[in-house]
């Protein structure tokens, strides 16, 4: 990730500042933090989670699908917006404004860059700060470890669900009902 602070005179970014971005982006500890585009498999996987959970959506409605790059406006001490890679949102429609509050499930898919024990402090941060904005389940897609998708619940954020191939997937009770297969992320 790259991290840009506010320009004009060091005073923390706001989400105005944020609109501005050209690109994904997220706003943390009053920062703009930029976010690299992603490789083949990181991005496919993301259009393969939102696929599925539109096609969810429109067989059973009770929330809305959220592809790649959307933003969401939340209100924590550190924390003014999420981007996440695939989301389920239940809350109000705003038009062409960033949702307001943060998605019920969110998707992270990692990048090739995000490993190690940077990668997994940055995280495990920010999953806290998604529970703390009141997402019930934060899915992290690892597409290089056998423990493809590691689902996090917001009543037990210790102790992940995890996936591998040849395992259906699912974000309960945030998304009920909706599954997917851990293998169409490689199809």
């Amino acid at each position: 990730m790259v991290t840009t602070a506010r320009a004009v005179d060091g005073a923390p970014a706001t989400i105005e500042d944020l609109y501005a971005v050209d690109g994904k982006a997220e706003l943390v500890d009053g920062r703009i933090v930029e976010m690299p585009p992603t490789g083949f498999m990181p991005s496919y996987a993301s259009l393969v989670i939102g696929s599925s959970l539109l096609a969810h959506q429109r067989q059973f409605g009770g929330g809305v699908a959220v592809a790649d790059g959307a933003g969401f406006r939340v209100k924590l001490p550190n924390r003014g917006s999420f981007s996440p890679d695939a989301a389920w949102y239940t809350g109000p429609r705003t038009g062409m404004k960033f949702f307001d509050g943060a998605p019920v499930f969110a998707v992270e898919v990692r990048s090739e860059d995000d490993s190690g024990p940077a990668a997994e402090r940055a995280m495990q941060r920010k999953r806290a700060d998604y529970f703390a904005a009141g997402t019930l389940v934060v899915w992290d897609v690892d597409l290089r470890s056998t423990g493809v998708v590691r689902s996090y619940h917001a009543d037990d954020p210790d102790n992940p669900v995890i996936y591998g191939r040849d395992q259906e997937a699912e974000a309960e009770p945030a998304v009920p009902g909706w599954r997917l297969r851990v293998d169409a992320l490689f199809e």
